[in-house]
């Protein structure tokens, strides 16, 4: 029972589309929390001062900072990594492929800020026009996942590609609109480190301790310093990581068999232990095998469960605490909340499905195959659930409190209305569809 338990928990974690379900669980006790008689203990925790020193210098900052700039940058990272690895070898690795991905992540940017801003133009709202630009990545395919086996591959991958390629936007909208002054000396420093895991890529390094070391004590430290964002560390470092195989597939085969016929044909030693020998070509076995996987791909899996089930809830734990007060109807008819959920729900939908429907009328793109235009409404739907990224960019765009409630309350909100809507127009997709195949087969009959 014990085993079937402990099985049981490692499948869990290791499918990483539960880990909406652990963001959703830890927005459930943070709102909870936030609410209750001992939210007092909710808001000591977020506020903590954690320090940390070398040689004297010292660098203290709250908790809610430390999650925000520290830990997020590794949510970043492995943006990056998913970025580059689409790149190198996924859906964006072809201009054919990654047109429409592209263009409907480039819609699905766009028209949720103008709608935003028809909602806060000229008003001290309008800084807020990039929250409703994003989609959460975790939460889209949390709720993909809810479908099983009926969702179509294809329609995972454009809605994988189309999500990526909105985060990178999203990380270009922070970098160049809601960064504050800037330190020249900083971002030159982080330049120079940059560098040097680029030329440490260059060199065949392919440790994960000398891009960690480099990376967070070089780019991330410089970044913080400089007045941008320092999750944007996170994307330079991604792509500073080699995307390569140091031996090709065929050699890495014919090694091992011949590295497995060398084992066997050693005379073992009694008892447990294997001989020196044997021992050495288990090593190089290792080596070998190591050398056939490629670090950015190591590091990413590697990385998944931790920003799945650890990075990803503290974020939501510490930033969706909302002690809800006021008219909840006044305070969703708020200009920022009007125009998050317009734009989230309105602006998503249109963005993504003009823009993809342009591309194709057009023959610049098509669509793959397996995913209809009706299921593609479903998917945009679905887009809209502007979670962790709409968060992120709140902490930035305003410094009023009262805004930042307004706009919390407006994306959680709209991202369970989203996700409700996109699940049943997707629901009466995949119903409608397989019937129709089925006729098709029928009249060919």
């Amino acid at each position: 029972m014990l085993n079937n338990l402990h099985q049981g928990f490692l499948s869990f974690f290791k499918n990483q589309s539960n880990g909406g379900i652990a963001i959703f669980s830890a927005v459930v006790i943070a709102m909870i929390w936030a609410n209750s008689p001992w939210q007092e203990y909710y808001y000591d925790l977020v506020h903590t001062e954690i320090s940390i020193g070398v040689n004297g210098h010292l660098l203290s900052e709250p908790f809610l900072i430390w999650v925000n700039d520290g830990l997020m940058a590794i949510f970043f990272l492995q943006v990056g990594l998913e970025l580059k690895r689409e790149i190198l070898g996924g859906e964006l690795s072809s201009l054919k492929r990654a047109m429409l991905p592209i263009g409907a992540a480039i819609g699905g940017m766009v028209m949720p800020a103008i709608i935003y801003l028809s909602f806060n133009d000229n008003t001290s709202a309008m800084q807020g026009w990039g929250i409703p630009m994003a989609t959460d990545i975790a939460f889209a395919i949390g709720v993909l996942a809810l479908f099983g086996d009926r969702i179509p591959v294809s329609l995972k991958i454009f809605l994988v590609a189309l999500a990526i390629v909105d985060d990178l936007g999203a990380v270009l909208v922070i970098a160049i609109f809601y960064t504050s002054e800037i330190s020249t000396v900083d971002l030159i420093q982080a330049l120079v480190f940059f560098l040097i895991l680029v030329g440490g890529s260059r060199l065949g390094i392919r440790k994960a301790w000398f891009y960690t070391l480099v990376g967070i004590g070089g780019v991330w430290l410089a970044f913080f310093f400089s007045g941008v964002h320092p999750t944007i560390a996170g994307i330079l470092i991604a792509f500073a990581i080699p995307g390569r195989v140091k031996i090709k597939e065929e050699d890495y085969l014919k090694k091992l068999k011949d590295l497995s016929l060398k084992f066997l044909d050693i005379q073992p030693i009694k008892g447990s232990f294997i001989s020196i020998n044997q021992l050495r070509i288990l090593e190089e076995i290792k080596q070998r095998t190591d050398d056939a996987e490629t670090p950015l791909q190591k590091i990413e899996h590697n990385l998944g469960p931790i920003v799945s089930f650890f990075i990803l809830p503290l974020f939501a734990l510490v930033n969706t605490g909302i002690h809800i007060h006021g008219d909840i109807l006044e305070i969703l008819g708020h200009p920022i909340s009007m125009g998050i959920m317009f734009g989230l729900i309105a602006g998503k939908s249109i963005g993504i499905m003009g823009a993809s429907w342009i591309l194709i009328k057009l023959k610049i793109a098509e669509l793959q195959e397996g995913i209809s235009m009706k299921q593609l409404a479903g998917l945009s739907l679905i887009a809209g659930i502007g979670f962790t990224m709409s968060l992120f960019i709140t902490e930035l765009a305003f410094e009023s409190d009262e805004h930042i409630f307004i706009a919390k309350l407006s994306i959680l909100f709209t991202s369970v209305i989203a996700a409700i809507l996109g699940t049943i127009v997707l629901k009466s997709t995949l119903q409608k569809e397989p019937n129709t195949i089925k006729k098709r087969k029928y009249d060919q009959n």
